[in-house]
This record gives C-alpha cells, structure tokens and sequence, in this order.
C-alpha cells in the first residue's frame, strides 16, 4: 500500500484546521481522510510549501506531519463532470465553487448566466454531498436591521429550516428568518475559549445564539445576556437554550442593543461582543456602557475594503470609544475573519477597554 504525508490534527479542532488547510490549498482532495479515537489525519498536497504550514500553525493549534499508507478512495464526480452533457460545455468554468453547508442545506450563489440551468445544478449539488437534502439559491444581498436574504430553493426538499452542528453545539437554525453564517463557526470557538469561569458576558447582536450558547456550553459559571432586535431570532435561541442544556446561564432579551443596555444592562459586562459589521461602529456606546466602570473585553467586528484598511478601523474605533468617556488600553487580537467580496473582508479587533 502507498505511504504519502499526513496532517495529525485532533479531533477537537478538526473541524477549523480542515477549513483553514483546505483554504490554505494544503489538502490532496483525491484521498480519504483517515481518524483514530482522538486525532484526524489529513492527506498532504505533495511537497506543501512551508510558508503555507506555518501559516496553518499561526492561526490554529499545534500539528503533526506523519506519514501513513493511503486507503483506497472511490472516486466522486464532480460537479462539472455530472454537468458535462446538461450545461453548454463554455458555461462549465461559471459554475460555483463555494458553498455554505448550514446542517443540511447547501447555500450557493447562481452566476446570471446560469439561472436557467439553476435546478439542474441544484439536483447535481445534492449528488455531491450526501449530506445534504436542500439546496437554497442566494436570491439578493442580506438587508435591513435583521440582516435576512431571499432565497430560492433550487434542489431538494424546499425548506429554510435546519439543525446545525459546530464545536459540540447544536443550533435550530432557519436563514430565511434569522442571520447565521457558518463561516463564522472558528470565530465562535475562539471567543468561547477565552472567555474565563464567572465572567458576564453580553452578546447584543446575538442571532440564534452561537456565541452566546457556545460560551455557557464550554463555562458552567459564565453568565450571557443575549440581546437581538429580531423576535424569529429570539424564539429560535430559546429553542437552543433548551437543546443545548443552558438555561439559567444563557438570558435572551429582545429589544434594539442601546435600549437594552440603557434599561437593563448598564456595567455589568466583563466581556461585550459586537458581531454586526455594517453597523457596529455606530452602537460603540452601547458597548462601551455595558462594560463594567474598572473596564473589560469588547470583541468588535467590521469590514474593510480596498480603500479602508485595518488599520484605518482601528482609528475609527479608538475615536468613537473615546468619546465615550473609555479609552482603548491595548488591541489583544486584530485580524480578518473571513472574505465577503473581493478586497472585502470582515474583521475582528479584541480590545481591552479602560
């Protein structure tokens, strides 16, 4: 049996360090992963470029390359080869390359050019990936203070609701109601991680509650306050209070996250999250009154463009906590999250506020 090079990844933190090595273009897509009781074992691209593995290493815990023997693999048709004799063969190139899987619905994005064709490649999708039993077409740009897109069911059952699983979590997800994106799930693992037993934590734009859930899962002691302006989001984060065995520790509220904070909320936060990009900039106040009066944790999210850079969000956030009366006492972490467009990402600044 051939021996090829292998990824040794734990279980744990299998799941972010498979999408950041797939990213990276690390992993040989032809060939089986394999798993032991604790560890996967990802097969390695051939002769993988070092700069590519040590930026694998800096954003995820530490791994091991070994070699072991291949498995046998039967080999799954792509997508352009079960579209080859349905689609004009120069339209093949325009097919979509990326997806979001939340539970078991596929979410892609149709070119123009390909909307008449785009049933056929739904029900090609679902042949593809076992796993799934809907395939949602992305039917305009997410919009309005919920933060909702359409969507066309283009494959499968024609639904919008969906169980989702991320880090040990379980999460009643419906997108055509409230905003959830997958891509976010390392994000969601982080912040939990650093979040410390007995900690405060308010979450005021809290979706169905992925961080909010995930936090109370991993520190028995930890208390979030869950705030979100959209009462579909609010119903289903009850609904994953119960499944994932949290109450008492997790509170959603509905209402606009200043009111809120205003009302009810005022210095009690050791820890605030501001997980709403477009417009996070404008509720730095609210985040900032939320904080405790000694000061603590605010995980701020943006974009940048090509013409506003990190650094440029930077001074734009140090400004608006000034004049709040806090003051930024160190940046902790500041880095992209994930690509929205091209030269778009969105971004993360972990601030230690005063």
């Amino acid at each position: 049996m051939p021996k090829s090079k292998f990824l040794k990844i734990p279980k744990k933190q299998g799941e972010t360090m498979l999408r950041l090595a797939k990213k990276l273009g690390l992993v040989d897509r032809t060939e089986k992963i394999q798993r032991d009781k604790t560890h996967l074992y990802v097969p390695l691209s051939n002769k993988p470029p070092r700069k590519k593995l040590e930026s694998l290493q800096q954003q995820t815990c530490s791994f091991e390359i070994v070699t072991r023997s291949l498995l046998e693999k039967k080999k799954q048709p792509s997508l352009a080869q079960l579209l080859e004799n349905k689609l004009p063969k120069h339209l093949l190139s325009t097919l979509p390359h990326v997806a979001d899987f939340v539970g078991d619905i596929g979410i892609v994005e149709i070119p123009s050019k390909l909307e008449r064709y785009k049933n056929v490649i739904g029900e090609a999708i679902l042949q593809t990936n076992k796993n799934l039993q809907t395939v949602l077409a992305k039917a305009g740009a997410v919009s309005g203070p919920y933060r909702l897109r359409e969507f066309t069911a283009i494959g499968g059952v024609p639904k919008t609701e969906t169980v989702h699983s991320e880090y040990g979590c379980r999460f009643h997800v419906d997108v055509a109601r409230a905003y959830f994106s997958p891509r976010l799930s390392h994000e969601h693992d982080r912040i939990a991680s650093l979040v410390q037993e007995g900690e405060s934590v308010v979450d005021l734009f809290a979706g169905v509650g992925p961080f909010a859930v995930m936090i109370a899962k991993r520190r028995q002691t930890a208390r979030v306050y869950a705030v979100d302006i959209n009462p579909e989001a609010i119903a289903l984060l009850k609904k994953n209070i119960r499944l994932n065995r949290v109450y008492g520790r997790v509170h959603p509220i509905l209402g606009d996250a200043r009111q809120v904070v205003s009302s009810r909320l005022a210095d009690v936060a050791d820890r605030v999250i501001m997980n709403l990009p477009e417009t996070a900039i404008e509720f730095v106040d609210a985040g900032c009154r939320a904080l405790k009066p000694e000061g603590g944790i605010l995980h701020f999210y943006s974009f940048t463009t090509a013409s506003h850079s990190l650094e440029n969000i930077k001074n734009v956030f140090v400004e608006a906590v000034e004049k709040n009366g806090r003051k930024v006492d160190q940046f902790l972490y500041c880095r992209s999250v994930r690509e929205t467009a091209p030269h778009e990402h969105q971004v993360v600044l972990d601030a230690r506020i005063l």
